[in-house]
């Protein structure tokens, strides 16, 4: 199917300022308007694909904002806002008190025969999500795949439409999405609970949801899954090991431990005794990376994808494109990556060059250093994001996508996401990242926290206090509730780098 596009551009400008409507008028290329920014006391701003172009020199007055707040729909928790019956969405920016001073007014775009592309895959009834930057077209595929299984294979698809980008603003929604019915969601938070309502209460055989970005909405996902109905979803991240590194959704693709294996069996398989493994069935079977809006790379077996990352050697890509006459091209590549076999120590005159490279964005730098030095791991922080291998950035900071992320997310740099700055989340994310090394202590941790036991075994036995083996302040913390949760007491003493527990009775 040939790509035929609609935009309902003029009902967006309809709402605009009139200067500031004659101005987009005037440029040759407004039918490929992006999107129009206005800030107070700023001249406003229009986005196309390839420029951007100051339309009035005039600032933006609180007027010509309250024109535009004034002609669209109610703006939601997440200052989100659209016009009745069209895709276009108006985001506001607000100041302390809650007062409206940015808006950023997206034209939104139905394209029909995006998926072509994966058409075969959606056909499969298997699940499948849709990773990709922002802008790329993932929600665009995601409206389109709803009207294909509603209209084309008369399938029972209900789309869970958080922020009203796939169906539209308003209580009919967009042709666009065909026979598809639209769940609508009150709040972003309670996404999750709408995936659920959806699947109790109208039987649906298809379920389509736009950004997965919760663990409660990834527990809703594999739920759904259990239940034999086919998802179609986005996510936050570009690529698969993205999710792998993600904590809060490394869930859909099976979620990552750590194992210990014996001392045979870590043998045979020619690994450290320590390695990490899938924990459970990915929720999506099939995963699908939108590299740009005419070629995506594709994982067909996500469970086998994620076990051969996990052990150093990736499979090759299905990489598929879409050439001028509309023709799909296939190529299996080599996917470039440096994840080390976890197990395995590399060369010496790699481990410098194989070491990641972080750049941290919204996230403490120092209490990073001071959980890598309680691990005794060489941390590589970099000011630069063209010299770093991974950002690293908090849960809030994803969410708002600052431009330094977006950056990020075009170079498809890899991102970790801590749902917290707290030491455990810290350790989890360097645990992750520096897996050999962390490795490598796995025995002198072990040992650590069995000589705090034996202790406290000793002192109920009658004995009045031990004094443990020296040990780092993370260590130290972890001896002291291994003592707490025995009944006895601890107390730290001496100065690093022999300071070290003692556990006592009263």
């Amino acid at each position: 199917m040939q790509k035929v596009i609609t935009d309902d551009l003029e009902a967006l400008l309809d709402i605009l300022p009139t200067h500031v409507r004659e101005h987009l008028y005037e440029q040759k290329d407004f039918r490929e308007l992006i999107e129009v920014v206005l800030d107070l006391g700023r001249p406003s701003e229009a986005r196309f694909l390839d420029r951007e172009v100051i339309l009035d020199q005039s600032e933006v007055t609180e007027r010509d904002i309250e024109y535009v707040t004034s002609r669209v729909g109610i703006f939601g928790e997440d200052n989100r806002a659209g016009i009745a019956r069209t895709l276009h969405r108006i985001s506001a920016i607000r100041n302390r008190k809650g007062r409206i001073v940015g808006l950023t007014c997206r034209v939104g775009r139905a394209i029909f025969g995006t998926i072509k592309i994966i058409e075969d895959l959606v056909q499969t009834g298997k699940s499948i999500q849709l990773l990709g930057r922002p802008g790329v077209g993932k929600t665009t595929m995601l409206r389109e795949v709803a009207r294909v299984l509603a209209d084309d294979f008369g399938k029972r698809v209900i789309i869970v439409d958080t922020s009203n980008e796939i169906a539209g603003d308003g209580d009919i929604p967009h042709p666009a999405i065909g026979t598809a019915r639209r769940m609508q969601v009150p709040t972003p938070n309670m996404q999750h609970a709408v995936m659920i309502e959806a699947v109790e209460n109208h039987m649906p055989e298809v379920i389509v949801i736009d950004e997965i970005g919760t663990s409660l909405e990834a527990q809703a996902a594999r739920t759904i899954a259990e239940r034999g109905v086919q998802l179609v979803a986005t996510a936050h991240g570009n690529t698969l090991e993205n999710l792998m590194m993600n904590p809060t959704l490394s869930d859909l693709i099976g979620g990552i431990q750590s194992v210990t294996l014996g001392d045979e069996e870590a043998k045979r398989r020619g690994t450290q005794k320590s390695i990490l493994e899938r924990v459970s069935s990915p929720t999506f079977d099939i995963l699908v990376e939108i590299q740009e809006r005419d070629k995506v790379a594709i994982h067909r077996d996500v469970a086998t994808a994620v076990d051969a990352i996990l052990r150093g050697a990736p499979e090759s890509l299905e990489v598929r494109r879409l050439d001028d006459a509309g023709e799909v091209t296939i190529e299996n590549l080599r996917p470039e990556t440096d994840v080390r076999k976890p197990g395995r120590r590399p060369p010496e005159s790699r481990v410098e060059t194989g070491a990641p490279r972080l750049y941290l964005y919204g996230v403490n730098r120092g209490r990073m250093e001071e959980v890598a030095h309680d691990m005794q791991l060489h941390l590589h922080v970099v000011n630069d994001l063209n010299d770093a291998t991974m950002l690293v950035t908090s849960k809030r900071y994803y969410r708002q996508k600052p431009s330094r992320i977006r950056e990020a997310e075009g170079k498809n740099l890899p991102i970790y996401v801590l749902r917290g700055n707290t030491p455990a989340q810290v350790r989890q994310l360097l645990s992750s990242v520096y897996p050999v090394e962390v490795t490598e202590r796995d025995n002198s941790f072990k040992s650590a926290l069995d000589e705090a036991k034996e202790a406290v075994e000793a002192v109920k036995s009658g004995q009045d206090s031990i004094e443990l083996s020296p040990q780092s302040a993370y260590i130290r913390r972890l001896q002291h509730l291994v003592a707490e949760r025995s009944g006895v007491f601890s107390q730290s003493t001496g100065k690093d780098p022999n300071r070290r527990v003692r556990i006592f009775r009263t």
